[in-house]
């Protein structure tokens, strides 16, 4: 891991630190940026989103889907969890915490808007940090680069009708024109935008392509940083009244975090996967396109919204949450290979 990346959640809480006090004294300056939208897109806003989601789409091999084919039980399990699990899961934990147990502490005018926050966090799976958390296992490089492709390929798709299905039994109302234009600004065109400005850079060599992905390395989490502070300026005067809303906010995403992966890991060891295989696909299956969760949310219900505030929870938890997964898959490998089925094992 980078610099950056190591210290993602330090820099996150600095970010709300510096948001809120920008949201405090220069109020002025915060509701100007805050009026620069056009069809209920903020334009700096957008602008930053494209900075940190392009980076890390040009790193995606659709390509590599060819490969499905050598681990067809570890894309299954990663499938499963990914699009019938991990979203549905989110909302029941959501609807549990957030609008029953959780919500006398809770401002009741958003409770539903956290609500579908979480939903657009677990809706997303991740794109670029599984490649960190993979290394980190001794993942396999091409199962990996192959369940992301194929992930990204099925989001184009399948992100608006999941998170419009979820928020309607949720009951909450969100247009599908809006839903619509989030997809095609934070999926459809950077994706087009990077596989383009993948295809020239590996025209000119792998070498120009490493050097242009090491120079644009850091685009991605200043960007992110840069947004956060703006949504806390937004965010800064209800955090005050409420502190005790980012932690509640993050109970429901930590439980979904260490159920998808463990439940995933489990059926990757019950199919008989290898461990390298295992470990990415229980991996993405916790962890979130976070980048896409935050855009999604100010577009659909803005900066001051609840929905935005429980995303950025999603930004701040991961990378410890994530670490302390990467230890346990690291750790469990004898226990692991010990209940792999005895005849799969033997064709690894």
């Amino acid at each position: 891991m980078n610099f950056f990346e190591r210290y993602l959640s330090l820099w996150v809480f600095l970010c709300i630190v510096a948001g809120i006090a920008v949201g405090q004294f220069l109020p002025a300056p915060v509701r100007w940026i805050g009026s620069l939208e056009i069809a209920r897109v903020n334009l700096p806003v957008g602008l930053l989103i494209w900075v940190m989601i392009i980076p890390m789409l040009v790193k995606v091999d659709f390509g590599a889907l060819h490969e499905l084919r050598r681990h067809s039980r570890g894309i299954g399990v990663t499938l499963f969890v990914n699009w019938l699990v991990k979203p549905f899961s989110m909302a029941v934990l959501g609807w549990i915490f957030i609008r029953h147990w959780f919500a006398p502490l809770l401002p009741a005018e958003q409770i539903d808007s956290y609500i579908a926050g979480l939903i657009l966090l677990a809706a997303a799976p991740c794109t670029a940090m599984v490649f960190v958390w993979s290394r980190l296992t001794g993942g396999d490089p091409m199962f990996t680069l192959s369940q992301v492709a194929l992930n990204d390929a099925i989001m184009v798709f399948a992100f608006a009708p999941i998170v419009a299905l979820l928020l309607g039994v949720s009951a909450i109302i969100v247009p599908w024109d809006t839903l619509i234009t989030s997809v095609v600004l934070y999926i459809v065109i950077p994706v087009i935008v990077a596989q383009l400005w993948r295809r020239r850079l590996l025209a000119r060599g792998q070498p120009a392509f490493d050097a242009t992905m090491q120079r644009i390395g850091h685009w991605s989490i200043a960007a992110l940083l840069a947004t956060l502070v703006l949504l806390f300026a937004f965010q800064g005067e209800a955090i005050l009244r409420q502190p005790l809303v980012i932690a509640l906010l993050a109970v429901p995403i930590l439980i979904q975090v260490l159920f998808n992966s463990a439940l995933a890991y489990w059926l990757n060891r019950r199919l008989g996967e290898q461990h390298s295989v295992a470990c990415p696909s229980a991996l993405i299956g916790a962890s979130n396109f976070f980048e896409l969760a935050v855009a999604a949310a100010i577009s659909l219900f803005g900066f001051e919204s609840g929905a935005a505030l429980a995303t950025v929870v999603g930004v701040l938890i991961e990378v410890p949450v994530m670490l302390l997964v990467v230890r346990v898959v690291n750790r469990s490998k004898d226990w692991y290979e010990c209940g792999r089925p005895a005849a799969a094992a033997g064709r690894a």
